[in-house]
């Protein structure tokens, strides 16, 4: 069985995030051959830890996001996906606001694309 497994940017109130690079808490499923996935593990990370720190810092070390092939959230810097791509992750952007339909339509192939990435989402916490 292939596994792909699928991270989330969610926000305190479930909704994906707006934003992956101030997002401190990920939902990530597991989908299997089946094109269904399911909820396995919720990932939260610190401030420092955010995908926007790990970006800034340039050190080349591995974020936790690096063990998942997919990521979605509302919207995301070029800079921040070509860093997670250069690790095998792809971090897509998409309008829809509940992560499970996120996955349902990235599975099916038809998960709708987010608004362009905003600066200001950079430099203040979206929390």
């Amino acid at each position: 069985m292939n596994e792909t497994l699928i991270a989330v940017a969610v926000e305190k109130d479930g909704n994906i995030a707006p934003h992956a690079g101030r997002a401190s808490r990920w939902l990530v499923y597991v989908a299997g051959n089946e094109a269904e996935a399911s909820l396995a593990w919720t990932l939260d990370l610190t401030e420092i830890g955010s995908l926007h720190e790990w970006h800034v810092r340039g050190d080349g070390n591995r974020h936790p996001l690096h063990y998942v092939d997919v990521a979605i959230a509302g919207s995301a810097g070029d800079g921040v996906k070509r860093n997670l791509l250069d690790r095998n992750t792809k971090l897509h952007t998409t309008v829809e606001t509940s992560p499970s339909q996120a996955v349902a339509a990235y599975l099916a192939g038809e998960l709708v694309d987010g608004a362009p990435h905003e600066e200001q989402h950079c430099l203040k916490s979206s929390e």
